[in-house]
């Protein structure tokens, strides 16, 4: 029999302990680290890397050129509508880091720019004192104090770890929990691929360099890394100005991008 809506969440968590609970043994003690690889992990890690970086090279770097020829009006308008239908799950994040200036700017910046921004194609808000701050669930778990664990090189969204990855199958878990009409899911599947194209192309100048270094995965790596540890550190400073690059997108790299 199915799983019925009120046993996901429930499934979801019990897989979540369960993970870090075999993955306890990686996890850090300085949690201030930057993730490194564990050894026996590494092998599948790299078999990982390897098909991400086939489809980056085939299908999403080649997209991304493309499209960072596009007129910046375009480009700021595609990543303002896919920043903004992912300010509701920033701002949880933001009231369960008890970050309460941070979720009141989040709120407002929702309201402003799915109204008067016209659903979030104009960044109304940003211009009037509210910027955007990047805000997710692995985020909150380090906030809390959760050790990263493991490097796990997850499928097309590229280097991440334990605590980031249970993060994000939580949050795709909860998100089924919403809305899930036709029109909803549609939407929500145009902003997630106009998220990951938008951040594939400003992260390109990054990647190119990188990828000129003599271990590329250990390169993008160890920057994922160095990014999600900044980002932590910024839930916990937990200002409305935030010193962490806004938005994070990725794509077959798990890099984040520069605005």
């Amino acid at each position: 029999m199915p799983a019925s809506p009120r046993s996901t969440p429930t499934f979801l968590a019990m897989f979540s302990a369960l993970a870090l609970s075999a993955c306890s043994h990686g996890v850090r003690k300085d949690a201030t680290a930057p993730a490194a690889a564990v050894p026996r992990d590494e092998p599948i890690n790299r078999t990982v890397f390897a098909f991400n970086k086939g489809l980056d090279h085939a299908v999403l770097r080649p997209v991304a050129r493309g499209y960072s020829h596009l007129g910046k009006p375009v480009r700021s308008g595609v990543r303002n509508f896919a920043q903004n239908l992912q300010e509701p799950l920033v701002f949880a994040n933001d009231i369960l880091q008890a970050n309460v200036l941070r979720s009141l700017n989040t709120a407002g910046r929702f309201i402003v720019n799915s109204t008067v921004g016209v659903v979030g194609i104009f960044d109304v808000a940003n211009h009037w004192g509210m910027p955007h701050h990047a805000a997710d669930l692995g985020q909150t778990f380090g906030v809390w104090g959760m050790g990263p664990g493991h490097t796990v090189e997850l499928p097309v969204f590229g280097s991440s770890n334990v605590r980031d990855s249970v993060g994000r199958i939580l949050t795709l878990g909860l998100n089924h929990l919403g809305d899930n009409s036709d029109t909803a899911g549609t939407v929500q599947l145009v902003g997630t691929v106009a998220g990951i194209v938008d951040g594939r192309s400003r992260a390109l100048p990054m990647t190119d360099k990188l990828e000129q270094s003599p271990d590329y995965y250990a390169a993008l790596r160890d920057a994922a890394a160095a990014r999600r540890l900044a980002l932590v550190a910024d839930g916990r400073e937990g200002s409305v100005h935030p010193s962490v690059p806004n938005s994070d997108g990725r794509a077959a790299t798990g890099l984040p991008v520069n605005p």
